[in-house]
């Protein structure tokens, strides 16, 4: 018997959980201000993710994706990616999101059943939040094939839970990818938790990374709480993608921190021992702990970015729920070019109704 094949999965982490430099900086590290920049993003969006669960507990929101002690993977990937390049986000990417423009009040819109928060007002080509498992791995491989056969230099970032390497759509997105050595990056936000199925129960995996080596292309494993290793492996992915050297998946290793929903009570299920246990390893903390010791950001910095953080939060809040009221026939207005006659009925009762409440 011989051996036809072997592989191995690497992992990046440059920032251990204290917050001490593990190595040497990674090549874009170098820039005070790009990490700046980044620790910035960070902590609005965990401000931003605050507040959107306070407007949901006291019914001024619908059901929302919470993101506290993930910041650092869609930070890295909104820090990450070029303008021309192509965001499919599931529904935790909310810092990459903002850092592409995205309003915060458009992302408060969606979750409160408003559709037309997904109507960028920065005219983004990204694509709107993805709540379907996984769908979401097709799109932005057929994205990935435009851009391959326009012959342009751009590339396709999506995001998901290792819950939905599961399924169907992600093993056909990634067959195709490596097949066709598209560009498309897949970053996987391993937080453990498939809902409330923990990622030893959902997959018999050794790794996530590993499930790209049956697709024909690299797999690997990142600390997804450690924001330099974040942006350095996602901006070598894209950029590689970029020169048509084909696609990347990467595992970015992190805890949920949160429910996995606001509809959602994860003391039901996550032991309280491992989520204190993860509590410490969270990226923020261990960032700004880096940045102190650099001494490129100090108390005073600190002070002024929490005030700056929740001004621009209230603004988005307050522009939010300034937002009119759509009409009850926009339910029906959007599904069919022409209205099946059962909902034209539907929609005219629906209509008369809203006129008398």
């Amino acid at each position: 018997m011989a051996t036809v094949a072997q592989f191995d999965i690497t992992y990046t982490q440059f920032l251990n959980e204290h917050g001490k430099l593990v190595g040497q900086l990674p090549p874009f590290a170098h820039n005070h201000s790009a990490l700046k920049e980044l620790y910035k993003i960070m902590v609005l969006t965990r401000t931003f993710d605050k507040k959107a669960i306070a407007l949901q507990r006291t019914g001024k929101m619908g059901t929302y994706a919470p993101i506290n002690g993930q910041e650092a993977i869609s930070a890295a990937i909104g820090h990450a990616m070029r303008p021309e390049d192509v965001f499919v986000p599931y529904y935790r990417d909310y810092a990459a999101q903002f850092q592409r423009g995205v309003k915060m009040s458009e992302i408060l819109a969606f979750w409160g059943g408003d559709e037309r928060g997904s109507q960028f007002s920065c005219n983004s080509k990204d694509l709107p939040i993805c709540v379907p498992i996984a769908s979401q791995c097709l799109h932005a491989a057929g994205v990935a094939f435009a851009f391959q056969y326009r012959n342009q230099p751009r590339v396709a970032v999506v995001c998901l839970g290792e819950g939905g390497t599961s399924e169907g759509d992600f093993y056909e997105a990634i067959n195709v990818a490596g097949t066709w050595k598209l560009p498309v990056v897949f970053i996987v936000n391993n937080n453990q938790w498939a809902i409330s199925v923990p990622r030893d129960q959902q997959t018999g995996s050794q790794t996530i990374a590993q499930k790209a080596i049956a697709a024909g292309f690299t797999g690997m494993q990142i600390d997804g709480n450690d924001i330099l290793a974040t942006r350095q492996v996602i901006g070598d992915a894209i950029e590689k993608a970029r020169r048509g050297e084909g696609p990347t998946l990467i595992e970015a290793l992190s805890y949920r921190l949160s429910d996995h929903t606001t509809a959602d009570d994860a003391t039901r299920y996550q032991p309280c021992q491992e989520v204190e246990k993860a509590k410490p390893k969270e990226p923020i903390s261990r960032f700004k702990e880096f940045l102190i010791e650099q001494k490129i950001w100090d108390a005073q910095d600190e002070e002024s970015l929490v005030i700056q953080c929740s001004k621009e939060v209230e603004e988005a809040v307050n522009e939010y729920l300034s937002m009119e009221t759509q009409p009850i026939s926009s339910i029906f207005d959007y599904h069919y070019a022409e209205l099946p006659e059962y909902l034209v009925e539907q929609r005219a009762i629906a209509m008369e109704e809203a006129t008398h409440a």
